[in-house]
């Protein structure tokens, strides 16, 4: 059965599978998938031998049922093992979308003395009588906290902080992707409006800004107007 459903990168999988090496058993294999109404983006040989080929399969499919369907019919057909199925949704999200990287080499000991310390010292200090100085010479003025409750994510609902972590770090990938600015998830462990103010406010000296995201209304109103009255 061929799906009505448009098939797209975001459930796209690949398929480990060994198959009897003749003449036809690749176009076979496509010809399967495309019958299931699944878009084929790639096809590599992992291993071959006189009597069989291991392949790996990549195809765009409409969603999850669909890529079980795709997978089951390729495993009705003679002479096809599938051995391995990949969501490559999931393989990207592998320990997280983003990461934090050194501006600084701190290739030897003296560079290393002066991004900490003692030399870092002495920032501290100019910091300290001219707080201003913070947007200069740290991080701060290139630097947005995403905070999130978790309780209102995509389309998905309450679903709580941990699980709104994936979405978080995908806004801040796009800040820095698009937009060149460092940002970072802050999922916070509570839906209390007063604790999320008190939280964001703590933590806003080390950011040029918050942005609030995915906070279900109408408590998200009252957060930002509050914050926008508490922080420069």
């Amino acid at each position: 059965m061929v799906t009505t459903r448009l098939p797209s990168a975001g459930f796209s999988i690949t398929i480990r599978i060994a198959v009897t090496a003749d003449a036809s058993s690749i176009g076979r294999l496509t010809t399967c998938v495309g019958e299931a109404g699944a878009i084929v983006t790639a096809l590599d040989v992992v291993d071959s031998d006189a009597t069989h080929v291991i392949v790996d399969l990549t195809c765009d499919t409409a969603d999850a049922a669909h890529a079980d369907q795709v997978v089951k019919q390729l495993e009705d057909q003679d002479g096809v093992d599938v051995r391995k199925v990949s969501d490559r949704t999931f393989l990207l999200h592998l320990g997280g979308k983003i990461e934090v990287s050194s501006k600084v080499a701190l290739r030897n000991r003296d560079e290393l003395s002066r991004a900490y310390t003692p030399g870092v010292a002495r920032v501290c200090m100019a910091i300290a009588e001219n707080p201003a100085d913070a947007r200069r010479l740290t991080i701060k003025r290139n630097t947005v906290a995403v905070v999130s409750d978790g309780s209102a994510v995509l389309g998905l609902g309450n679903i709580g902080p941990a699980a709104a972590m994936p979405v978080m770090e995908g806004k801040a990938a796009l800040f820095k992707r698009f937009g060149g600015v460092d940002a970072w998830p802050v999922v916070l462990d509570t839906q209390d409006t007063d604790e999320i103010v008190a939280i964001v406010k703590a933590i806003a000296p080390a950011y040029g800004g918050i942005n609030l995201e995915d906070i279900a209304a109408p408590r998200c109103f009252e957060i930002e107007a509050r914050l926008r009255e508490l922080l420069d």
